[in-house]
């Protein structure tokens, strides 16, 4: 199911173009197109929910292929082993802006801690 207002199902329906990095029946991904670190992807699922606060039976099932592809596409663009970052933001204080649940896949580059 798509929200016709939400700008990640659009792109997952190419109605709105951007740098596609994978996909699988379940799960998408693409560059972020404000990047904060030399490889930004964003991992979303194929079906609309608007974010963690929306995790029921239905939603979980998602979580583990996000995982998996960030994992992969870690490998593919060569930041497995130096390190990455996964990070869901959940609501307007955590920084989330576009209301489609994703995980930010981050690397490249020396990340301090704590973030913010």
């Amino acid at each position: 199911m798509h929200s016709a207002d939400c700008l990640f199902c659009r792109i997952i329906k190419r109605e709105i173009p951007a740098k596609v990095a994978a996909e699988n029946e379940l799960v998408f991904a693409f560059h972020d197109v404000n990047p904060q670190a030399p490889v930004h992807i964003l991992i979303v699922p194929k079906t609309h929910f608007e974010s963690v606060n929306d995790l029921n039976n239905d939603l979980s099932s998602y979580l583990a292929p996000m995982t998996i592809m960030a994992k992969e596409l870690a490998s593919q663009n060569g930041i497995a082993n130096s390190g990455y970052r996964i990070v869901l933001n959940t609501g307007k204080d955590a920084g989330q802006s576009v209301f489609h649940l994703h995980m930010h896949l981050l690397g490249g580059r020396h990340m301090a801690w704590p973030p913010g």
